[in-house]
């Protein structure tokens, strides 16, 4: 190859480098991910909107991947190893309770929280605009918390037995009770409480929402219900239940409704975020995203084999009907 040529191929090569993320020399870019497996739906969504960006895994770009489990005790530790291992940004799919583990734990290391509660409410930065030390992210609570059960409501308008699961290790629980019980007082509903924080207490929280008779059962954005989302709707078809879930997943899953923020809209614009952070951006100088379309996703299907008929006002307004 001629020296004009070689010049030029060298140059090309640097080109497509720096426009994929990579620099001449420099190692690929860190990515942690705590609170999703690299097999779930988390950590594979946001792989794909990184990669439109021009982040190609084993090229240019790894990523580290820790579920944690039930235990949000564990993920302060996760947190701590990612750091310690260089990570340049760990991303937290685990809400609002595993952001503050990691944001106390990983030292100046930038993170970027995924889909959490009211980050200024909670405690994890003081402004949305201008979030302070070294955490941004994607807000993703609903309105209200007591959506889920508005919902339910107008599913089932002669349901008055509701049941709610919630987890009291969530920094959110009060809250979120609160405004459950709050709705349920609003609407004249009976509301029954179920406590739990693990898969076992899952299996007990059945055995009582069998002994209750509860008519419907409303479950909350939480990482513990979301990662046994599955194992949840088995139990609910078995005991011939509704449930009205968090997002889109739970509705295809099984569930009669769901209500949650647009997956492809928090991903992409998560991703353009932490692309601008891998790229030397400060989490301070990104203001927090925040969600601008909801989903209201109907099973028919789920209906028909439980014998409800779902009122045509509310099948109008659902953005996707599932047959």
């Amino acid at each position: 190859m001629n020296p004009l040529r070689r010049q030029l191929v060298l140059w090309v090569g640097i080109a497509w480098s720096v426009r994929a993320g990579a620099e001449p020399g420099r190692p690929a870019r860190v990515v942690g991910i705590l609170g999703s497996a690299r097999g779930d739906a988390p950590a594979q969504q946001l792989v794909a909107a990184l990669e439109k960006l021009g982040w190609s895994e084993g090229r240019n770009i790894r990523y580290d991947c820790h579920a944690g489990g039930d235990d949000y005790e564990r993920l302060g530790g996760i947190a701590r190893a990612l750091a310690a291992a260089n990570a340049d940004v760990i991303v937290v799919t685990a809400g609002v309770t595993a952001a503050l583990a990691a944001r106390d734990a990983a030292g100046t290391t930038p993170i970027f929280a995924l889909g959490i509660a009211d980050p200024v409410r909670f405690g994890l930065v003081r402004s949305l605009a201008k979030p302070d030390g070294n955490v941004t992210g994607f807000v993703a609570t609903t309105p209200a918390w007591g959506k889920y059960l508005e919902f339910a409501h107008e599913a089932l308008p002669q349901a008055t037995r509701f049941a709610l699961l919630a987890n009291p290790s969530n920094v959110v629980y009060a809250d979120y009770v609160d405004q459950n019980e709050a709705a349920a007082k609003a609407l004249g509903l009976q509301l029954k409480v179920l406590v739990v924080a693990d898969e076992v207490q899952l299996d007990s929280a059945f055995d009582l929402l069998a002994r209750e008779r509860a008519d419907v059962l409303v479950v909350g954005p939480d990482r513990v219900f979301i990662r046994h989302m599955g194992k949840l709707l088995k139990r609910a078809q078995e005991q011939r239940v509704p449930v009205v879930g968090p997002g889109r997943p739970a509705a295809v899953g099984g569930a009669l409704l769901s209500y949650g923020l647009d997956a492809r809209e928090m991903y992409e614009r998560s991703a353009a975020a932490v692309d601008r952070i891998l790229r030397g951006a400060k989490p301070a100088d990104i203001p927090f995203e925040q969600p601008t379309r909801y989903e209201l996703v109907l099973n028919l299907g789920v209906a028909r084999r439980l014998g409800i008929a779902v009122p045509a006002s509310l099948r109008v307004r659902a953005d996707e009907v599932l047959e």
